[in-house]
């Protein structure tokens, strides 16, 4: 394997390992958000993002990898490389006993991590890898609504009274201090970026924070001054046992018997 073919591979698992996660957190919701339309609306979205995690996974498959389904279900937590942020556990206690689950938390993250998911596909637009530019241009429309829908949930919060307001901007805070490890593109960052398939950190770090500083501002809501370094950095394996917990759950079934036809 050349070093271009290492640093797409690289790069593909961080795409699809962000989404398969985070869809698999807003999943989590069910049953359990503000309202019954909320309900359907969140497991709509994650399963878009879930359906974006399966095309970056079939693209990995297309390049010899291994099959899309094996890589996202059989893989070690070591390695997959999403960042910490999306792994987070959704609240105190667990989705069957006592879901102490942190709604606040839930839009700042999912609002924080799709803005930075637009920066991310339109850099991709440009991708030497031609495949990634097709599919982003395709994940683009999706991506535009579940937009507006968080746009709305963050006026709603922050003119919702002083208390929904306050835990909205404390759960910003909360989500910034993993946020930087979004922006990393791991241990082959140079490669990747020397092979034309995306823009490098810094770009990447800035466009997110123009985009992310004037959405907030409309709705009298602010970033830290700074971001700390992330506890982990999951482009480079490291990972909370929040995520070997995630995946017991999501890969139980498939690992029962994966040749099963459904």
């Amino acid at each position: 394997m050349n070093t271009d073919q290492k640093a797409l591979q690289e790069l593909l698992f961080q795409l699809a390992d962000d989404d398969f996660i985070l869809a698999y957190r807003g999943s989590e919701w069910l049953g359990l958000a503000p309202h019954i339309e909320e309900d359907v609306a969140f497991s709509s979205m994650s399963q878009d993002t879930m359906g974006h995690a399966v095309m970056f996974y079939e693209m990995l498959e297309s390049l010899g990898v291994g099959s899309a389904d094996d890589l996202a279900q059989l893989r070690k937590p070591e390695d997959f490389r999403n960042a910490v942020l999306v792994e987070r556990v959704n609240g105190t206690g667990h989705y069957i006993e006592q879901p102490n689950y942190d709604w606040a938390y839930a839009v700042a993250r999912t609002y924080l991590y799709e803005l930075f998911k637009w920066v991310r596909l339109q850099s991709l637009m440009n991708s030497s890898f031609e495949p990634l530019v097709q599919i982003s241009r395709k994940m683009m429309s999706e991506l535009r609504y579940h937009l507006m829908h968080w746009q709305t949930w963050t006026k709603h919060l922050a003119n919702g009274g002083e208390d929904a307001r306050n835990r909205l901007q404390a759960a910003i805070v909360q989500v910034c201090a993993d946020i930087d490890g979004l922006f990393s593109l791991g241990p082959n960052a140079e490669a990747i970026v020397g092979a034309g398939l995306i823009a490098d950190e810094a770009t990447l770090k800035q466009l997110w924070l123009e985009k992310a500083t004037e959405a907030l501002s409309k709705n009298g809501l602010s970033l830290p001054d700074t971001f700390p370094t992330p506890s982990h950095d999951g482009r480079a394996g490291e990972h909370t046992e929040a995520l070997t917990d995630a995946l017991n759950t999501l890969s139980s079934v498939y690992r029962l018997d994966p040749s099963a036809a459904w």
